[in-house]
C-alpha cells in the first residue's frame, strides 16, 4: 500500500485509508502529516471503516488528545498532537497504546518528543479544492 495517491473527494480518501487498513496488525503507528485541512481526520475515518468501525464515529480528539473505537476488528486509537509542543508530548505513552489489541493513528507526529521506530508515514498534501496527494511509506528521518 505504500506509494502515492491522487485522491478527488473525501470519499476517495476513504478508500485509501480503507485499503491500507486491511493491511493493519495489532501494534501499528500511522503517522500522519498535512496541513489544516488536509484531510487527516477524513483519513482516519477510512481507517475505521477498514478497519469495522462506524467512522462517523471518528471526531479529530484535537482537546481529549486521543480517542479510543473498540468496535472493529482491530481497536483504533486516534491521537491530535496539534495543540502540544514536543516537550509536552513526552511523557505521554503513545507508544503505549495500539500495542497489544490495536492501531494507533497521530495527527501532527512532527510534535513527537520521540520517534517511533517502524511506524507507517501517510502525509497528506493540499493540491487544489478537492485534490490530494497522499504519500504513504515508512517514516522519514528527521
Amino acid at each position: 500500500m505504500t506509494g502515492t495517491h491522487l485522491t478527488h473527494s473525501d470519499e476517495d480518501t476513504h478508500a485509501v485509508a480503507h485499503h491500507l487498513a486491511a493491511q493493519l496488525v495489532p501494534g501499528d503507528v500511522v503517522l500522519l502529516s498535512g496541513d489544516l485541512g488536509a484531510g487527516k481526520t477524513p483519513f482516519v475515518r477510512g481507517l475505521a471503516a477498514g478497519l469495522g468501525i462506524d467512522p462517523d464515529q471518528v471526531t479529530s480528539p484535537t482537546f481529549t488528545l486521543v480517542h479510543e473505537y473498540r468496535d472493529g476488528r482491530l481497536t483504533l486509537y486516534h491521537a491530535d498532537l496539534y495543540r502540544l509542543d514536543k516537550a509536552a508530548t513526552a511523557d505521554l505513552g503513545l507508544e503505549e497504546l495500539g500495542v497489544s489489541d490495536g492501531v494507533l493513528a497521530i495527527e501532527w507526529p512532527e510534535r513527537l518528543a520521540h520517534s517511533l521506530p517502524g511506524a507507517l508515514h501517510v502525509e497528506i498534501e493540499i493540491v487544489d479544492e478537492t485534490t490530494r496527494r497522499i504519500t504513504i511509506g515508512p517514516r522519514p528521518d528527521p
